[in-house]
């Protein structure tokens, strides 16, 4: 090593130079807690893809192709020729960045159409777009709600709703899952101002759904707002992939919907809220996430807006994925299979174990089918899993060679009889 490289490894960019001995117990510390988790079967390996992302695709190591399904990308737009293309042309028209945040000259015409078109949509008045859900659920709380007001949020929902949440001042209720009894029996003892119901619409890790629709009618009741993340719902579940509060019959009557642009519409970046236009208007003055991160680049707007195109003009993607949920479900339940959540895309086959849902997508992995395990922190101790993910790129010969391997993987793991 030069003598400049030492120097620049014991400077830090103001000249100061590191502690070497606090180094040394950071490292300590931190390699103690990787060993642990990595004794507990619970360390999270990244496989390197090599091809673009689809329901075939190539991993480091190897050229021979794998079926994927643990992707988000539900509607398989995340490699569509036409929207590439599209993609491609804005890129060359609008440039590969703004350089700025929206309010001092990162605005183009085609975040303002993107916005538009998500409020059409979702039936709105208005939207705001931020760099991904997480920053749209971690800029909303803390700009709407004051120590006068109470949110209520489900015990499991999404870890971006709950980090948004601690960021506000308000009273603070978690009720327990979907316990509708719990969370009006809170309602009814708060003395909040506003009061806001925060869930997810689906969610994520055990492909539940939230009771929306009852819900929605506490919220009459209490007098109360309801907030929703529809990142695992938005363009493919419901009839026509309106989300949840389709799917549960209450389309228009959610007050605040989050959800994002990098699973179902194009797997790309982004997220937004969408909802009544005061409070739109209010968020481009006061949500942090939106007033200090740089723009969305015009190629990823661009598969933003080819995406909506594709949506409000046809159902047929939709229509797809939910066929193709269903078979899997089916012939999985009767091969002897636990799987988790309801008739949604999401499809945890539960195991309980880690290092056996490690292993097991390990061996199924070895058959060219690419899934992996979810254990603790991700989920509860004890209640491993294997995270299937439908899309409607998927061919019925794909979804069935993937049964067939995880019933062969099952029962030499003796999962399965």
């Amino acid at each position: 090593m030069s003598a400049f490289s030492k120097i620049l490894l014991l400077r830090g960019a103001g000249g100061r130079h590191y502690s070497a001995a606090a180094q040394t117990q950071l490292r300590e510390i931190l390699g103690t807690q990787l060993a642990g988790i990595k004794d507990a079967g619970t360390f999270k390996a990244e496989r390197i893809i090599t091809s673009s992302q689809s329901t075939q695709i190539t991993v480091q190591g190897s050229e021979k192709r794998i079926l994927n399904f643990c992707a988000n990308n539900y509607l398989g737009l995340a490699n569509n020729p036409e929207i590439v293309e599209y993609s491609r042309t804005l890129l060359e028209k609008y440039g590969a960045g703004l350089s700025s945040v929206r309010f001092i000259c990162g605005t183009q015409d085609i975040h303002k159409q993107l916005e538009q078109k998500i409020a059409q949509f979702h039936g709105r008045e208005d939207t705001i777009l931020y760099a991904s859900c997480f920053d749209a659920n971690a800029g909303i709380f803390e700009a709407i709600l004051t120590p006068e007001d109470a949110v209520f949020s489900d015990e499991l929902n999404h870890a971006s709703i709950i980090d948004g949440i601690r960021l506000c001042k308000a009273k603070k209720q978690r009720y327990k899952h979907r316990d509708l009894a719990d969370l009006e029996r809170q309602l009814r003892e708060s003395d909040g101002r506003l009061k806001l119901i925060a869930t997810d619409g689906v969610f994520s890790m055990d492909g539940n759904i939230a009771p929306l629709a009852r819900i929605v009618e506490l919220a009459k009741k209490y007098d109360a707002l309801v907030f929703v993340d529809e990142c695992h719902a938005t363009g493919f579940f419901g009839a026509t992939g309106r989300g949840t509060e389709e799917y549960d019959n209450v389309m228009g009557e959610v007050d605040i919907i989050n959800s994002t642009l990098g699973k179902a519409l194009g797997g790309a970046s982004g997220g937004y809220t969408t909802g009544p236009s005061e409070l739109i208007s209010f968020l481009r003055q006061k949500s942090r996430p939106y007033l200090f991160s740089n723009t969305l680049p015009p190629a990823v707007v661009a598969v933003g807006l080819k995406v909506m195109d594709m949506l409000l003009a046809s159902s047929e993607l939709t229509q797809r994925v939910q066929s193709n949920t269903q078979r899997f479900r089916t012939a999985m339940t009767k091969a002897g299979f636990t799987i988790a959540g309801e008739n949604h895309p999401i499809c945890p086959v539960m195991l309980g174990d880690a290092r056996l849902a490690s292993k097991f997508a390990d061996e199924m992995l070895t058959r060219g089918i690419y899934v992996i395990g979810f254990s603790y922190p991700v989920v509860p101790q004890g209640k491993a899993r294997i995270r299937v993910q439908i899309s409607a790129a998927h061919t019925e010969a794909e979804i069935d060679q993937a049964i067939g391997a995880f019933i062969e993987v099952g029962r030499s793991l003796k999962v399965i009889q």
